[in-house]
């Protein structure tokens, strides 16, 4: 093949069948055309013993222009890719530099940074004790295009990984890089490793560092957490990940394996967050088999673990307003009707939210995180039935109205029951289909009949959506109870006595 050098091991065996069959033949052989094997033939010695040809067999077609163009530019801008150099050349000298004149330019660029380039960043390879580091870092998983129940799922995964022997562990976060997902995530982790590593690294995470400062130190509540657990914390150089890199080289390998995992599943979509945490923990456990006898070895040098695990959540209060809502970091949140005008003290954890009143827990729901448009909500309709069912007519003007839907179908049959009906019965007969969902738990099998109905262009009828799924219990039948006679517990005592 053109272009190709041919090595000793080729010309070896070339002398070999050479002895035995003629040159075109021996020649197919060794894999070489019977040109070379000519050459081969005439030339004395291996190719390691021939001397390498340093002039040029075609004139320079960057030698006019290499002094006074190139270098300048490669000097004052290092950073400058080879293209741009083509394109740069291209522009100033029409039809003269071709796309095909690409590799010889980047033959030329990349001898001259060789020589007299700015120096490179050097990559010192390190090795690690066992028990001594340990990592935590997220890393985005949108690009897997994971879905909930057929919406799309834009989360982060926290991922620990420990440098000795590589052992793993990973949990869904759905929002961002917390405190309370770090405390959270670095807690589990430990505690399924069943011991703590002298460091915990991480980046610049601005639930751990105060980035902003001068001085840049711990936040209080991530040193009390370092504390708790004996650790001493370190992070890399801000901008630069590859510090951070037995976590980060791991991020991929973790990611391209889920992605694996969900190709040979078939399909991207889950139930609900539990099924898609348990798929994720199953290929982290996978992985960790491979590693199983490092983890043992380091397993001994671990800290042990404290008496117990310390606050992974931030404490805040949020009174409830008439409205039956609360505001919690940008988030407004419903609450049952009966803590209206209460002050609730608020535990913040990485995946929901507890509500405490009087030292007990009168309410918890998942977190929700704001969104780029706005403040964010969570709102559970449950929370409003009994009282939308005395003002129905509340529901057409409501602030919130959208957010009562709980799935797509009751939102398009709000869109055909305002379209068609009239304003009062509308309200009506959509607070009535609410009640039937929230209150006699047939909430996903009634959207499923409401989708078939606004398919074929039928409103839902209220009276006989509620006999199909909520029949009333029949009345209960007359029982006519015959009292025996005193005298019959007589005969038993005579009998006992007998006995």
């Amino acid at each position: 093949m053109s272009g190709t050098r041919i090595t000793e091991q080729q010309v070896r065996l070339y002398m070999s069948n050479r002895k035995h069959h003629p040159q075109k033949l021996a020649a197919a052989k060794s894999g070489m055309s019977e040109r070379t094997a000519r050459r081969v033939e005439h030339d004395a010695g291996l190719p390691s013993q021939q001397p390498r040809r340093y002039w040029r067999s075609r004139p320079d077609p960057f030698a006019d222009v290499w002094e006074s163009e190139v270098i300048p530019l490669l000097r004052s801008v290092p950073k400058l890719r080879v293209i741009t150099l083509l394109r740069k050349l291209q522009e100033d000298h029409p039809e003269r530099f071709p796309d095909s004149m690409r590799r010889t330019l980047e033959r030329h660029v990349s001898q001259w940074r060789a020589l007299e380039g700015p120096s490179k960043e050097v990559f010192f390879p390190q090795t690690y004790q066992p028990g001594v580091r340990g990592l935590s870092d997220f890393t985005h998983m949108e690009k897997l295009g994971v879905t909930i129940g057929g919406v799309a799922f834009a989360h982060l995964l926290y991922h620990f990984v420990l440098a000795f022997s590589r052992w793993e562990y990973a949990s869904v976060v759905d929002g961002g890089e917390s405190f309370q997902a770090l405390a959270t995530g670095l807690q589990n982790a430990l505690w399924q490793a069943g011991g703590c590593p002298r460091e915990h690294r991480s980046d610049s995470l601005s639930a751990a560092f105060r980035n902003q400062q001068e001085e840049e130190d711990f936040t209080v509540r991530y040193a009390a957490l370092l504390d708790h657990y004996g650790m001493e914390g370190t992070r890399n150089n801000r901008g630069l990940g590859h510090e951070n890199g037995s976590v980060e080289s791991s991020h991929r390998y973790l990611k391209d394996q889920i992605d694996q995992a969900l190709e040979l599943r078939g399909h991207r979509d889950f139930v609900d967050r539990v099924a898609y945490d348990e798929f994720v923990r199953g290929v982290v456990m996978r992985r960790n088999r491979r590693n199983a006898a490092a983890f043992q070895v380091e397993r001994e040098y671990l800290l042990d673990l404290p008496e117990h695990r310390t606050t992974d959540f931030v404490e805040e209060e949020a009174r409830v307003t008439r409205c039956g809502t609360f505001t919690v970091r940008g988030v407004l949140y419903s609450a049952p009707s009966r803590l209206i005008s209460h002050r609730l003290k608020v535990r913040v954890y990485s995946d929901r939210l507890d509500c405490y009143l009087s030292g007990a827990l009168v309410h918890s729901t998942a977190r929700t995180t704001s969104t780029s448009k706005g403040r964010g909500r969570a709102i559970d309709y449950r929370h409003f039935i009994d009282s939308l069912k005395r003002k129905p007519q509340a529901f057409r003007g409501l602030a919130f109205r959208d957010d009562l839907f709980p799935r797509e179908a009751y939102r398009r049959t709000w869109e055909r029951l305002d379209r068609d009906m009239t304003p009062r019965n509308a309200c009506k007969t959509m607070v009535g289909l609410l009640d039937l969902a929230g209150n006699h738990g047939v909430e996903a099998q009634l959207a499923g009949r409401l989708d078939a109905l606004l398919d074929l262009g039928e409103l839902p009828d209220l009276g006989k959506l509620f006999d199909e799924f909520a029949p009333r219990e029949a009345e209960c039948p007359v029982v006519v109870v015959e009292m025996p006679d005193a005298s019959l517990y007589d005969m038993l005592l005579d009998e006992e006595v007998l006995a």
